[in-house]
């Protein structure tokens, strides 16, 4: 249910270019700088802090969890890290990554493969961090489904300016948001299976999240000139995700 509620903030987002409106590069920026900022503290506050809080607990010692915990961030990166590398897709300013096969794919596909990358980690975060309590689910849920809002703007935006028709673009938007409960039924699966798993699942998604940010999201931000802006957005993300953190969870 959380997945699903971040999955239709990523569609509702997207009605506004249904609807003809159009968006500023700046502005875009400045989404994907709060998007950022977002993921960013609820990777760490939401995440990795409760990860070592449960691993040590589990072994009595701090210097595993704290083990398990960098474990945890570099399988998750390194997972998202392996299917940026290994599935075809195409970003708005880089072009073509993902092999040879990116050639041979219509174009909507490749964007919808590299939305898809971006937001199942989102989903991930949000089914284990349910698997760590209500209170730590419902703020993770919360952060990621604002940050979604903007973000599902900036993206169908980004398609009409590519030349997509906007109900395309809208349709195209919402299905990239259909991958979120997907992502956050196999991180509640997987912790559910196993208390053990629960620390490395909530490890293993915020280094997921990690990698989107630094990979992805802002270096998108900072080629267009907007960085100052999209830097204030990233803190305004962090510093409201953080306030969610703390008096939700």
């Amino acid at each position: 249910m959380g997945g699903m509620v971040a999955g239709v903030a990523t569609a509702l987002g997207a009605i506004p270019a249904l609807l003809g409106r159009s968006m500023s590069q700046r502005m875009a920026d400045t989404m994907l700088g709060f998007a950022a900022g977002v993921m960013l503290s609820a990777s760490y506050f939401s995440l990795i802090l409760p990860g070592i809080d449960v691993a040590e607990t589990m072994f009595g010692s701090v210097w595993i969890a704290a083990g398990i915990a960098g474990a945890g961030i570099a399988l998750g990166s390194g997972f998202v890290a392996w299917l940026n590398a290994n599935l075809p897709h195409e970003h708005f300013q880089s072009g073509l990554e993902g092999g040879a096969d990116a050639a041979r794919l219509a174009r909507i596909w490749l964007f919808v493969i590299a939305i898809t990358i971006h937001n199942f980690p989102e989903g991930l975060s949000i089914g284990v961090a349910f698997g760590a309590g209500m209170e730590n689910g419902l703020s993770v849920m919360t952060g990621i489904s604002l940050q979604d809002i903007p973000e599902g703007l900036a993206v169908a935006v980004a398609l009409v300016g590519q030349g997509y028709g906007r109900r395309k673009a809208f349709f195209v938007t919402a299905l990239t948001g259909a991958v979120e409960p997907v992502g956050a039924l196999i991180g509640a699966a997987a912790v559910s299976v196993s208390g053990a798993l629960l620390p490395w699942g909530l490890t293993f998604a915020a280094g997921a999240m990690l990698y989107i940010i630094s990979h992805e999201i802002l270096p998108e931000t900072h080629r267009n000139g907007h960085q100052n802006r999209a830097t204030a957005g990233m803190l305004f993300g962090l510093i409201l995700m953080m306030f969610l953190d703390v008096t939700l969870g």
